[in-house]
């Protein structure tokens, strides 16, 4: 049986094609920021954050310290009630003004990327020059009061002491210790950076201990700051410290060490109160010491010790302080200024005792 023969391709004859596909584009990948622009927008968010959050920070710190000495006392309707509502005030001033800076950020960032955080830190350079006046430290010193409670009020109790004290000295006086002190000062610094203790905190002390003239004293005190009994583990860290196996209270560097420990040991013991600290370092191990002390009369701090100090050295931390505080203003200030001429009672109080002043 014959198979039926394929069909024929006629010849010069192509098949019928559909329409050609058109050829694709190639797709750009998206274009990524640069990464100096992406640093540039990030370190603008930051410095208007960075102004924004100084300006709202000092600001609260200012009105509520204002706030919290107008409305001082303990009755609620003069008193507690008036300071809430002013705090409540306080929120709703806040977010006002966070939903104004929003709107008014947008419109400043159609005219110029930058003036937003020039604007931002513009504030906060403006309430930085309102802190570095003497009216801020007032402020400050009654926000401090509002939040610190008892521990404040006892600080700035004894600061006031310490102030009163320097008042009384005779600046004549004063800058006798303070040149004799010359001779012992490196040995001072070396000592204090050794043990964490303010220098000017242990030119105090030396200067209600000897006044800068070593001596042995009737009482057993020896050198520049008249030690007497210190623990034994403070010579044992002294000992590390000068990488001796037995410091001599002789030696004016070995006796400033000594005197370094045993103010840090103290302090330790009454864990950071500057006043007790000192009060037990004039007592020392007698009669079972401050601590022993306080357990018999059951005081615990600065102001539940204040009705048994008739029978203490009160008067040594005040010294030591006020003297601490004529170092300090000679190495600010060049000169011992007088505590009620001009406006010095403001500046020296923003200068602050050493130990003792504002914490930042």
């Amino acid at each position: 049986m014959n198979k039926p023969a394929p069909p024929r391709k006629r010849a010069g004859v192509k098949p019928a094609a559909g329409p050609k596909p058109k050829p694709r584009k190639a797709q750009k990948p998206p274009e990524k920021a640069p990464v100096g622009s992406f640093r540039r927008r990030l370190l603008m968010i930051g410095l208007e954050a960075l102004g924004l959050s100084i300006t709202a920070v000092s600001a609260i710190m200012i009105l509520l310290g204002y706030s919290a000495n107008r409305f001082s006392g303990t009755r609620f309707f003069t008193s507690l009630l008036p300071f809430a509502i002013g705090v409540l005030g306080l929120i709703i001033a806040a977010a006002v003004l966070l939903i104004g800076w929003w709107k008014l950020r947008k419109w400043l960032q159609d005219r110029s990327a930058v003036m937003a955080p020039v604007l931002a830190v513009s504030f906060a350079l403006v309430v930085g020059w309102f802190v570095m006046q003497n009216h801020f430290a007032q402020a400050f010193g009654h926000f401090r009061m509002l939040v610190g409670g008892k521990q404040e009020a006892g600080r700035v109790t004894l600061a006031h002491q310490v102030y009163a004290a320097y008042r009384r000295y005779d600046p004549a006086q004063l800058l006798k210790m303070v040149n004799r002190a010359e001779a012992y000062n490196p040995a001072i610094a070396e000592a204090a950076k050794a043990f964490g203790i303010d220098p000017n905190l242990l030119q105090g002390v030396a200067a209600t201990e000897s006044s800068f003239l070593p001596r042995d004293s009737l009482d057993g005190g020896r050198g520049l700051f008249q030690i007497t009994s210190p623990p034994k583990a403070v010579m044992e860290q002294v000992g590390k410290q000068l990488a001796v196996s037995k410091p001599s209270p002789l030696n004016p560097r070995h006796n400033a060490f000594i005197a370094a420990a045993t103010i840090k040991y103290y302090l330790a013991q009454m864990h950071g109160d500057l006043f007790l600290g000192l009060l037990a370092y004039n007592i020392g191990p007698a009669n079972g010491g401050l601590r022993f002390i306080m357990q018999q009369y059951g005081a615990t701090d600065f102001v539940t010790i204040q009705p048994y100090l008739q029978q203490l050295p009160r008067d040594y931390p005040i010294r030591v302080l006020s003297h601490a505080l004529a170092f300090r203003l000679w190495q600010t200030e060049g000169k011992l200024p007088v505590y009620e001429e001009g406006d010095n009672a403001m500046r020296i109080q923003r200068i602050g005792i050493p130990g003792l002043q504002a914490e930042l």
